[in-house]
């Protein structure tokens, strides 16, 4: 099914694990015991294995290449999440950042806006960078992440460098959505899940027909503020690259931001094949529940 569950997977041990190593033995230990790990979801997460193996295959990889692709992605996805614990808990010093576009981002301080990004990078870090940018920054996150997760990593944090604001089915969301805009606030959303439920658009991707959520475009036409599309990378080494593409202004329907949203990250993802974190599939045509926008 190409709809989300609302949940990422792993589960409050491992992060307890990862963090011990962090603390008593540094990075280096932690990001050792990674590649078992990575190792072990090749081989036991069957359903992410297959997801993630088809988009290697999609964006026209052998089989072999894609089969270690799966195990770099899976390393790669367990590097960002360790880096976002050890940036949030007071290691940013061990990591440097490169910028492209940054002055698009600072602009939105005047005014507020929304930055769109997808399951691609590390959006923690970019929330961070965001962060020191003196933006004031809220992500939206869907109300079935693991709350244990995030309460026993609010105490490991330093200082919380992003709001949260979760969906909830109540749509309370909105009234937080629109509180923060009118302070000129950043809003940062995912265009690229969607769950049971979503108003979805069946578009091109890679190649292949895909569907893509149009709630975070419609939201644009509707708020009519102004809006980016923003990612962050990793490099080589402990580097972080923060893109940001020039600040527009809503002058056309959601399906064509969309549109250009899907043709923007096309770019991004071929660029860096490794870091596009969508573990099922992603091209599914079984969408039950989902509402298809004609």
């Amino acid at each position: 099914m190409s709809s989300w569950k609302g949940k990422t997977r792993g589960g409050l041990l491992g992060y307890q694990i990862f963090i011990f190593l962090i603390r008593r033995l540094g990075l280096g230990a932690a990001y050792l015991l990674l590649r078992f790990v990575a190792m072990y979801y090749v081989l036991f997460a069957p359903k992410s294995t297959a997801g993630i193996y088809k988009y290697f295959r999609i964006i026209k990889m052998g089989w072999p290449k894609a089969m270690l692709s799966v195990y770099k992605s899976y390393y790669v996805f367990g590097q960002t999440l360790i880096d976002k614990v050890a940036i949030g808990a007071g290691g940013a010093s061990k990591y440097s950042y490169t910028y492209d576009g940054i002055e698009h981002l600072r602009s939105l301080k005047d005014t507020g806006g929304i930055v769109v990004g997808a399951h691609f990078g590390n959006w923690e870090i970019a929330g961070i960078l965001l962060n020191d940018l003196n933006l004031t920054t809220n992500i939206l996150i869907y109300e079935a992440e693991h709350e244990k997760i995030k309460n026993f990593l609010d105490k490991v944090m330093k200082s919380k460098h992003v709001n949260v604001i979760p969906i909830k089915s109540d749509l309370s969301h909105l009234f937080k959505i629109n509180n923060a805009l009118r302070n000129k606030e950043v809003i940062c959303v995912h265009g690229d899940r969607f769950m049971d439920g979503a108003r979805i658009l069946q578009k091109k991707f890679l190649g292949n027909k895909a569907f893509f959520p149009l709630g975070p475009f419609s939201m644009l036409t509707k708020l009519r503020v102004p809006y980016t599309f923003a990612y962050a990378v990793r490099g080589k080494g402990r580097v972080y690259h923060l893109s940001a593409t020039p600040i527009q202004e809503v002058t056309t329907s959601d399906e064509q931001i969309l549109d250009d949203y899907i043709q923007h990250l096309e770019t991004k993802v071929l660029n860096y094949p490794l870091q596009w974190f969508n573990y099922y599939d992603f091209w599914s045509k079984d969408v039950k529940g989902a509402s298809v926008e004609s």
